[in-house]
């Protein structure tokens, strides 16, 4: 990069690794050296909690008010409504009203861990953008907005080509979503002033939209940027692990669970991750990045301690070390392994180990927990299961089963009264 910006948040997120692309480096470096910038980062309300792929966008909305400037949270309680098209195969399921509100719930929880909110001008605002979309007039909207936006160009976003170049069905609804967030980013320059969107590189045609609808309306500059897409050294989506996603919020993952998603961090990874997903001075993850053999598992444990302890507490993140420890040191159970709680009913006349491995979430179908156990990869209180019509019955679990599948993931099975 030929440009050395000179605010604190540019520099901070070009050291880090955050910045993909962004429409004019230079101006918006000026904007940030001269006032308080509100930023905005939209997210649509399709699940009841986010997961570790939007967690690369939390922290820079992190690191952009630790250096001064406003985060703006937008909730898509409307856009969720038409569901965002971008690179997607197929038109996502349209949830009601009280499925969006209650994923919108379950999503704030996050945010509190990571922003500090309230009246002060470098404090963050959360928004719902239902607020201005469910109001709109149909007719209105066409005349003032859809008139600014040319279906030649939208066509050519990569994010809607890839999708029509396969021969896959593009929703008229689907194709109003860039329209919708384009707006979206007018209203936030409107009422609060925002300058800056920011999103993943998927959504850089969605962005521009946005600013030149802006500019267009209310002849303001405004700008965006964009994170990359992340994989993972060995070729897999960033965030994605052997039981699906990698859900933030407690009561989907336990804290344990989640340490232990980062402690499996592959070497190569260590030090990108720790510079993305951590607080540590820059040079601090360049040393850990640099450990080669067995000292690279502190620095693992570094990680996963870090970013357990952001999300959910110093106290949860040494708790799930100590069980780690236990665990994988000791032979020990630990306390603060994932649970599944059998009642009677649930084993009757016995229960196949096939079963208590999925239900465990150690394996996502009976063929894959069939394969684990061909494979000598998995294990009851810590014996190989080499029988995959083994039965259980109630008589087996007067004390806690461990299940283990490899040597890295395990579940408690108990039986409750």
């Amino acid at each position: 990069m030929t440009y050395h910006p000179k605010s604190d948040f540019l520099s901070v997120i070009i050291e880090r690794g955050f910045l993909a692309d962004c429409t004019d480096l230079q101006d918006l470096d000026t904007a940030l050296i001269n006032r308080v910038v509100p930023a905005y980062i939209g997210y649509d309300a399709t699940a009841a909690s986010l997961h570790v792929g939007h967690l690369l966008n939390i922290m820079l909305l992190r690191w952009l008010q630790k250096t001064g400037h406003k985060p703006i949270t937008l909730m898509g309680g409307g856009t969720t409504k038409v569901g965002d098209p971008s690179f997607r195969s197929d038109e996502r399921p349209l949830l009601g009203p009280e499925q969006i509100d209650a994923n919108i719930a379950g999503m704030q929880r996050v945010f509190d861990r990571y922003l500090r909110y309230g009246d002060a001008p470098g404090d963050a605002i959360m928004l719902n953008n239902a607020e201005w979309l469910d109001g709109l007039n149909y007719l209105e909207f066409l005349r003032d907005i859809g008139r600014h936006f040319s279906v030649n160009r939208m066509l050519s976003f990569e994010s809607v080509k890839s999708r029509l170049d396969r021969e896959q069905s593009l929703s008229f609804l689907e194709f109003n979503y860039m329209i919708l967030q384009a707006y979206d980013f007018l209203e936030l320059n409107r009422r609060h002033g925002c300058l800056l969107q920011m999103g993943g590189s998927d959504q850089w045609g969605n962005i521009v939209n946005g600013i030149d609808l802006t500019r267009r309306v209310a002849e303001t500059e405004i700008f965006g940027l964009t994170t990359p897409l992340l994989t993972t050294s060995d070729g897999r989506k960033m965030g994605k692990s052997q039981g699906g996603a990698v859900w933030l919020n407690g009561d989907m993952l336990s804290a344990y669970e989640f340490w232990q998603f980062w402690r499996n961090t592959t070497d190569a990874d260590v030090g990108r991750f720790l510079k993305l997903y951590t607080d540590l001075p820059v040079e601090e993850c360049d040393r850990l990045g640099a450990l080669e053999g067995s000292e690279v598992n502190s620095a693992k444990i570094i990680l996963a301690n870090e970013v357990t302890g952001l999300l959910h507490g110093t106290d949860a993140a040494a708790a799930a070390e100590a069980t780690a420890r236990e665990v994988f040191e000791k032979g020990g159970t630990g306390d603060d392994l994932p649970t599944l709680a059998l009642t009677a009913a649930d084993i009757g006349d016995g229960i196949s180990v096939v079963q208590m491995f999925v239900r465990a979430g150690l394996a996502g179908s009976g063929k894959e927990a069939k394969r684990l156990i061909a494979e000598n990869g998995a294990k009851l209180d810590d014996a190989p299961v080499t029988d995959a019509g083994l039965m259980l019955d109630a008589t087996a679990f007067s004390s806690p089963v461990k299940l283990s599948a490899g040597k890295k993931r395990h579940a408690l099975v108990t039986l409750s009264d």
